[in-house]
């Protein structure tokens, strides 16, 4: 996306700062608090409304931030003039309505994940984002970590070798969602982690689930990505587990990572373990192979809110008309992902090029 810079407003702080970014929120449940205290606290960014059609909700916004316009007619915040970006936390099948509504009407643009609920969806998102010449951000919240973001300084840094594999358990009991499936609820986050940590895109999936309670959506599924070399990646994702576990594994052929997102402290432990195999036939046939054991290291992480980060990131991009970490092309190929996953699911696990 090509970004051009404008001329600054005219409508700045009172000691001539530059202008403060009016922001509107969309939904009112499980994310949109968190959006309006992250926001809220980010310097050049002011929280003006927020919208919820249901009126309890609304009535929640109203005593919680009594300074905050509410609202459940969500065009009335749409329409509104005196807004500049919106993010939008709401169900996932009112993601494209919303955000097409809030760039045609000239404002940037914070979604949820995943970005819409199919691929052409979120393309003409993306277009109509260039074309309007906005900001399109797509919330992969966990790309703002300092713990993923720490795996990608350590993956770039070369001390993991050539990668192996990405294996990933995201479960736990409830949250059952009403409009999407376990793949697009959780595994989403781990596709998106992909993205960021690999610079490259998966070449096929597959992917099996099932249903076991309510509406036919599956709440139990496995997902594994192919790569164009020998990396692979596995995701086990499940909204009916007795506990919660939010780990995953990286390993290369150098050292190894462990991601415990649970973890009070130490939520990225580096071991340097391995496997080693001499190459020659004689060993080849002996199927001799040594293993590396060594030390295990915790490195300091940034502490800072994945949320504030992304909230401070969004409103940085809207000043220097600059492209985010997780655009609106981010996003689509997540989404493309997520379908060819369903596709997959759909034939008990076929594998489905992308």
């Amino acid at each position: 996306m090509l970004f051009e810079r404008h001329a600054p407003d005219e409508d700045c702080h009172p000691g001539g700062g530059a202008k403060v970014i009016r922001l509107g929120v969309i939904g009112y449940g499980y994310w949109g608090p968190n959006m309006v205290r992250n926001f809220s606290e980010v310097d050049g960014c002011e929280v003006v409304a927020v919208s919820d059609f249901r009126d309890d909700r609304v009535a929640l916004a109203k005593s919680r931030c009594p300074g905050i316009r509410t609202t459940s007619d969500t065009d009335e915040l749409i329409r509104d003039d005196e807004i500049d970006a919106v993010v939008i936390a709401s169900p996932v099948s009112t993601h494209f309505s919303l955000s097409k509504q809030a760039l045609e009407n000239g404002k940037h643009v914070l979604v949820e994940k995943p970005m819409t609920k199919t691929a052409s969806e979120s393309e003409e998102l993306l277009h109509l984002a260039e074309e309007k010449e906005r900001i399109l951000l797509v919330d992969h919240t966990f790309v703002y970590t300092g713990a993923v973001r720490k795996i990608k300084e350590i993956i770039d840094s070369g001390q993991l070798g050539e990668l192996y594999y990405y294996d990933s358990m995201r479960v736990n009991l409830g949250l059952l969602q009403q409009d999407v499936d376990v793949l697009w609820d959780l595994a989403v986050h781990d596709i998106a982690i992909l993205k960021y940590l690999l610079k490259a895109e998966a070449r096929a999936v597959s992917a099996t689930g099932a249903s076991h309670v309510g509406g036919g959506m599956e709440n139990v599924a496995y997902l594994t990505l192919f790569f164009d070399d020998s990396f692979i990646a596995h995701l086990n994702v499940n909204w009916l587990a007795p506990v919660k576990v939010r780990k995953c594994l990286v390993g290369g052929d150098q050292k190894m990572i462990v991601y415990d997102d649970l973890e009070p402290s130490e939520k990225i432990k580096v071991y340097d373990k391995g496997v080693t195999f001499d190459g020659s036939e004689q060993a080849r046939y002996e199927t001799r192979v040594g293993y590396r054991s060594g030390d295990m290291w915790a490195p300091q992480l940034d502490r800072t809110e994945a949320l504030r980060r992304e909230a401070r990131h969004f409103i940085e991009c809207i000043e220097r008309n600059e492209e985010p970490m997780t655009s609106g092309r981010e996003g689509l190929s997540v989404v493309k992902t997520l379908e060819a996953a369903s596709m997959s699911m759909r034939q008990r696990g076929r594998l489905v090029e992308l």
